[in-house]
C-alpha cells in the first residue's frame, strides 16, 4: 500500500468561514462538523480538518493542479480580489510563475496562511 496523507489540520479564526473560502476558491467538497472541526474534502485520499482558535502560526499549504483547474482556480482567485503573487516572500506583486515549465501562484488567506497553487511537481523524483 502507497502511504497517503489523509487529512491535516489547518488552525483558523472561523472554522466555517475557512472552510467555505477553500471550497468556493478551489471547489473542494464541505463535508461538515466533525467533533470540533469542520471538514473539507480534497481529493479521495485528502481532507483538510479546520479548527477555530484565538492564536496560532500561519502555515504553508501547496496544492498541485492541472493547468485547467489553475485556470478555473485563479480567475476565482481574481474575481475575489485576493492579492497573490510569484513567490513566497512575493505574495502579493500580482505575477505569477512559470517555475519548472508550469505555472505557480502563492496568495494568503483570512488567516494569514500562505497558499501556494502550482502545475508542475519542484521536488526531483527518487530513483
Amino acid at each position: 500500500m502507497t502511504i497517503t496523507l489523509n487529512h491535516t489540520i489547518v488552525p483558523c479564526f472561523d472554522n466555517i468561514e475557512s472552510a467555505n473560502f477553500y471550497c468556493r476558491l478551489f471547489g473542494f467538497e464541505y463535508i461538515g462538523e466533525f467533533s470540533r472541526f469542520i471538514v473539507v474534502r480534497v481529493n479521495d485520499t485528502l481532507s483538510l480538518d479546520f479548527d477555530s482558535r484565538e492564536k496560532f502560526e500561519s502555515n504553508h499549504y501547496a496544492f498541485k493542479v492541472s493547468e485547467q483547474e489553475f485556470d478555473e482556480i485563479f480567475e476565482r482567485l481574481q474575481n475575489e480580489k485576493i492579492k497573490y503573487g510569484s513567490g513566497p516572500s512575493e505574495d502579493d506583486n500580482m505575477t505569477i510563475n512559470h517555475d519548472y515549465g508550469g505555472r505557480g501562484v502563492y496568495f494568503r488567506d483570512q488567516n494569514r496562511h500562505l497558499l501556494e497553487m502550482l502545475t508542475v511537481d519542484y521536488v526531483i523524483p527518487a530513483h
